[in-house]
């Protein structure tokens, strides 16, 4: 058991470094400023969508489908989670309070963490793939986070550091908390992937592509969250051959 547990640390702690390690990228600015405002940082705000994507259709709505039986109740906990994303960043929103990067990194890397850690727990060969979506995932959310965080009145570039090597730790907690509590109960460890599946996917409509959605409306990235349950709805009530 120690072993596992050490793997956990260990995997979800190297997944979280890749934040501080995309803040350290991104506070190189001397290079090429304006290559790397416009160029680097879009293509980064991509990849980090495409991380994110991959992480969902790969891992964590097959891995949850699969732990929830396929029932069609993973619809409703897929939504519940677009839902809820939703409505924390519009309650950040009406408070003045609204750091999309930072919240978006946090509400994703947190229950992922602990997925991994089931994941582990139920020896899924998903787990290392997991671990390494969330490392590719971490390092642009941190990029982008930084450089939101930076522009900020109240923080500079010590104390930005310092929120983003304090997440750190979160992962290695969920981690362990997904590994003890999570694994015995697999259609609640499914239904946490599928509930962080719909964050996810509204996330990446709301704040990494932007072109989606309009200014002071929480609608079209909500329409994402609704069509990809829709086709997951059509896939579950197809035939099987």
């Amino acid at each position: 058991m120690m072993e596992t547990i050490i793997t956990i640390v260990i995997l979800t702690g190297l997944a979280g470094a890749c934040i501080p390690l995309g803040g350290l990228l991104a506070n190189i600015e001397h290079l090429r400023p304006q290559w790397l405002e416009k160029e680097l940082r879009h293509f980064i705000v991509a990849f980090g969508g495409g991380v994110m994507l991959g992480a969902v259709a790969l891992v964590l709505v097959p891995e949850g489908l699969a732990a929830t039986e396929k029932s069609l109740t993973s619809i409703l906990f897929l939504l519940a989670g677009g839902v809820a994303f939703f409505a924390f960043e519009r309650l950040l929103g009406l408070r003045r309070r609204e750091s999309p990067q930072l919240t978006g990194l946090v509400l994703d890397y947190v229950p992922e963490a602990m997925a991994l850690g089931g994941l582990i727990a139920m020896g899924s060969n998903g787990a290392y793939l997991m671990a390494f979506l969330i490392g590719l995932q971490n390092l642009p959310e941190g990029f982008n986070a930084f450089r939101e965080l930076s522009q900020g009145k109240h923080h500079s570039t010590k104390r930005t550091f310092l929120v983003m090597a304090l997440l750190v730790p979160l992962g290695p907690a969920a981690g362990i908390f997904g590994y003890f509590l999570l694994a015995q109960y697999h259609f609640l460890l499914g239904a946490i992937m599928l509930f962080a599946s719909g964050g996810i996917l509204y996330l990446i409509f709301q704040d990494i592509a932007p072109q989606s959605r309009l200014n002071k409306h929480w609608a079209p990235p909500l329409g994402a969250v609704f069509g990809f349950a829709l086709s997951l709805a059509g896939s579950l009530l197809m035939p099987t051959v």
